[in-house]
């Protein structure tokens, strides 16, 4: 069924949710991989917080490792990677260039905005990603 499978994530609650969801699929065709995203929009103040850029990596890392930790425990295979830019056009570029066979995310991200609405980056991973869409609340 699915092989090529981009999890978004961002390290929230919902995220997180998201990640058991991509596994559960993933667990139905040995050949599937899972390609964590993580999109970082880089700013000044981030890096001033964290005295450099390494320091800012890092700090992204640690949001991404309950998600792969998830994925290592469960035996499945998986990649990944940093997105540069604002989360939802990166996530759909991303996936449209790269041909996946369906985007799993989370209903709502750690933008506290998000919170009134559908989140604005699932709601655009859903209406311009060229693959299914796995939304997760």
């Amino acid at each position: 069924m699915f092989k090529k499978i981009l999890l978004a994530t961002d390290g929230s609650d919902h995220a997180l949710r998201a990640a058991e969801k991509a596994i559960e699929v993933a667990k139905c065709n040995s050949e599937s991989v899972i390609h964590v995203v993580y999109a970082v929009e880089s700013s000044k103040s981030e890096v001033l917080q964290n005295w450099n850029t390494t320091g800012a990596h890092e700090k992204r890392k640690e949001k991404i490792r309950p998600t792969e930790e998830k994925i290592k425990a469960e035996g499945v295979n998986y990649k990944i990677e940093f997105l540069h830019g604002e989360p939802g056009p990166a996530v759909v570029k991303h996936t449209n260039e790269n041909q996946f066979d369906v985007v799993v995310l989370g209903s709502r991200g750690l933008n506290r905005f998000q919170e009134l609405v559908l989140g604005s980056v699932s709601h655009k991973v859903a209406k311009r990603a060229e693959c299914a869409v796995l939304i997760i609340k």
